[in-house]
């Protein structure tokens, strides 16, 4: 069995705008998604921030969540992640609160500092900042912004405080394991995309946990990329569509997400598709019987309190199986737990 029955699972979804749509296309798709997600049993559903990118229209990411949200009623909406040092963390407090207030208790905002772009788009977003930004005194500025008010506090979040809106810290090296555990706060791996640090980091994080106000004892989540469908060879076949994504995107030439194609080494190249399959190794691929064997393998070894699935999918309907799959997969193994 899978970790047991509190195992929880959730979806993070990029909002991947495919080759022939539009990011308007893109939203409508990712709304369809979250209500499949709520029906299904999931969590969470996150977005996170990029810029710069023909191929996500999450650049705006409270106002897409917001949109998210209203489209549901039950499963919790948040940011997976918030690029911080992009934003005053005033603005994102009153953003968060403003979520919070509308839509209650279903809000979550996970932290990053990436700037969630290259150098062009950092420059872009940190126009007339100086120096290096200070991470951990931005997060502690945000967590007094949303926590119980300060009589003396020369600024307030109106909306925000006294909302408590819940934050994790995401990462994908040790200074995120350590930065969570110092504040006492959840943590989300991005092992999804870059899993190198991902044992060393699950293991400081757990070992330097300080209990806090909000979270008593560690909570790791894992991300994971999940294809499903079929049979494997179809797995096989939608999954190219992100090897290519991710080999353009390394290669500096990012686009939007490619249709499958049925020879991935005559597209790519079979070295640099060994380097993308390389970076996105926490996956699973395949039919539902090899997406449960496979889940069962990589959550037995890392033990996480939840997980967090991933799939660029050329086709919606296709995207919204492979999501299907993966939580018949979980359902059955927690409910066997």
């Amino acid at each position: 069995m899978i970790c047991g029955a509190h195992l929880q699972y959730s979806i993070l979804d990029l909002c991947p705008v495919p080759e022939g749509l539009t990011a308007a296309d893109a939203m409508r798709n990712s709304a369809d998604l979250a209500q499949h997600a709520e029906s299904l049993g999931y969590h969470r559903y996150w977005m996170a921030e990029h810029h710069n990118m023909p191929g996500i229209a999450s650049a705006a990411t409270s106002v897409l969540l917001g949109h998210i949200a209203s489209k549901t009623s039950t499963i919790r909406v948040g940011a997976g992640g918030i690029m911080l040092p992009n934003h005053a963390p005033l603005t994102i407090a009153e953003q968060f609160g403003t979520l919070a207030s509308l839509y209650g208790d279903r809000i979550d905002l996970g932290l990053g500092r990436a700037p969630g772009g290259d150098h062009a788009v950092w420059q872009a977003l940190r126009r007339g900042r100086a120096g290096e930004d200070d991470f951990p005194a931005e997060v502690a500025e945000l967590m007094g912004y949303l926590g119980d008010a300060d009589p003396r506090a020369p600024v307030q979040a109106h909306p925000g405080q006294g909302t408590h809106v819940p934050l994790w810290i995401l990462g994908s090296s040790l200074y995120g394991a350590q930065m969570a555990a110092h504040f006492g706060l959840p943590y989300a791996f991005a092992s999804h995309f870059a899993p190198d640090a991902l044992e060393d980091a699950a293991y400081i994080y757990r070992r330097d946990f300080k209990p806090s106000a909000t979270l008593q004892k560690p909570k790791f989540m894992l991300a994971i990329n999940v294809i499903g469908a079929e049979t494997d060879a179809e797995a096989q076949y939608l999954r190219t569509s992100v090897q290519q994504a991710f080999a353009r995107l390394r290669s500096g030439t990012p686009g939007k997400l490619p249709r499958p194609v049925d020879d991935i080494d005559a597209e790519i190249g079979a070295s640099l598709r060994r380097g993308v399959d390389q970076a996105l190794r926490i996956n699973t691929t395949g039919s539902a019987a090899t997406v449960r064997a496979q889940l069962h393998e990589i959550i037995s070894k890392y033990q996480p309190d939840e997980v967090i699935l991933t799939g660029q999918i050329h086709d919606h309907e296709a995207r919204k199986r492979s999501f299907t799959i993966a939580a018949e997969a979980l359902s059955r193994e927690t409910a066997a737990a």
